[in-house]
């Protein structure tokens, strides 16, 4: 069933006070192949902060291919796993030295598959990265928010354990996290709870008292300018203006975009993959090559973003 049908069923669902709903998108049962091996830089030796750079010198064309510097594996996470409803691991071959960690989760009634397309995107530029289903399709954003800590803790103890296909691979203090929808309004309550180097709530949707004034994780809020279901005027506007300005933090608005405007299969893809690589890259490595595409020209230049804002200089 094309999700074009169905996006109607899901905007009654989901902005009904998103408090029911009897449909879902079905994951596809044949898991996505890894991306073809791309040639792999030498990161040569390092010491230190210099070890979280890595990989060639970014650029706009770069960053807004389907694949990074690095070839990508995944191994499957089964539902069955504590504290999250399972999902995929991520991670690039390649490279060395530790890496930071994202978790990534989807939102009301939908699945890892709408959101899986970050894990590949992500791991092929150096991080490892989880990309998950919820326990149920139906939970808020609190309990996405506790879902993608327990998705952290379970990538953290892989890299601990000497039978993983991950061991050693990460680097428990560089953790951040990204969330679509709930999953975006979970991404934002988990950064109030949690030390982390960065976030990037999609549409975020987050209803009642919220405590994001506290927030000093780095912040980048991916909103989408029709979006019905969470209208960027009551909910990733103030979320964002509720971000201290001392906290580092971006808005970007989809031109155009609905609220699936940050899904898998949708044409924004190459402008969420720039800025969500530069972000994680340079708030979760302290890249400061990144900043270039975080900063400085008149982003709304660019037609596929409507609206820009930042607190630059990171």
């Amino acid at each position: 069933m094309k999700l074009d049908i169905l996006k109607p069923l899901i905007v009654t669902l989901v902005a009904g006070m998103l408090s029911s709903a009897a449909f879902a998108i079905t994951p596809s049962p044949t898991p996505t192949p890894d991306p073809t091996p791309n040639p792999s830089p030498d990161p040569g030796s390092c010491s230190g902060a210099e070890c979280y750079i890595r990989g060639p010198n970014p650029t706009v064309r770069a960053l807004e291919a389907d694949d990074g510097p690095y070839s990508v594996r995944t191994t499957n996470v089964s539902s069955f796993v504590s504290g999250f409803g399972g999902g995929t691991i991520h991670y690039p071959v390649g490279t060395e030295g530790k890496m930071g960690a994202i978790a990534v989760i989807p939102g009301y009634v939908s699945y890892e598959s709408s959101i899986r397309w970050w894990g590949s995107r992500l791991a092929s530029w150096g991080f490892v990265v989880i990309t998950i289903d919820t326990n149920t399709i139906y939970d808020q954003p609190d309990s996405r928010a506790n879902q993608l800590s327990a998705a952290l803790d379970y990538v953290i103890a892989q890299s601990n354990s000497r039978n993983s296909s991950i061991s050693g691979m990460v680097d428990s203090n560089r953790l951040g996290v990204i969330g679509w929808s709930m999953g975006g309004g979970g991404s934002l309550k988990l950064s109030t709870q949690r030390t982390l180097k960065a976030a990037i709530p999609q549409a975020p949707w987050y209803s009642g008292f919220n405590s994001f004034n506290r927030i000093t994780t780095p912040t980048l809020i991916i909103a989408c300018e029709l979006d019905v279901v969470a209208p960027v005027g009551q909910h990733a506007s103030p979320f964002y203006n509720r971000i201290p300005s001392s906290t580092a933090k971006a808005f970007l608005e989809i031109n155009g975009g609905d609220h699936f405007c940050a899904n898998s299969g949708y044409p924004n893809e190459d402008i969420l993959g720039k800025y969500g690589v530069s972000w994680m890259k340079r708030f979760i490595d302290g890249d400061r090559r990144y900043d270039q595409f975080l900063c400085g020209p008149n982003h709304e230049s660019d037609r596929s973003i409507s609206d820009y804002r930042e607190t630059c200089n990171y």
